[in-house]
């Protein structure tokens, strides 16, 4: 079954730190570039982080900036987004979505557009 699987959401006190993975299965995640997308009740979607197939670029929303670091590891098929310092208003369901290199992968990541896998969330609390 081809399918992107996010982990490691929960709930933490403001100012801590959780570490989600998006794991692929049934396809090569080193073709895709990826991306993290925030959707939080009652708010638009939000496009957090994206990273290249070979993990050279990056880029963050500004709202995260400085707070959030996107990873990968494709030996792994897998790609991480370690969260320090948390604020309640980072609350939400953390999806993420594989967009492929053939059709400018890291652009529509960026764009939030044309992805090919999405996954299923992981929700991220942040409260006292």
């Amino acid at each position: 079954q081809l399918q992107l699987v996010e982990s490691g959401g929960g709930l933490v006190l403001p100012g801590g730190s959780l570490r989600l993975s998006c794991a692929a299965s049934g396809f090569t995640l080193a073709y895709y570039a990826i991306g993290w997308f925030r959707q939080a009740p009652g708010k638009e979607r939000e496009g957090v982080s994206c990273i290249s197939s070979g993990g050279i670029s990056t880029n963050y929303a500004d709202s995260v900036k400085g707070r959030f670091t996107i990873s990968r590891d494709n030996a792994k098929n897998t790609v991480y987004l370690q969260m320090n310092s948390l604020k309640p208003e980072d609350t939400g369901v953390f999806h993420c979505a594989a967009f492929p290199v053939q059709r400018g992968g890291f652009r529509l990541c960026k764009l939030g557009a044309q992805f090919d896998y999405w996954g299923q969330g992981t929700q991220v609390t942040v409260s006292s």
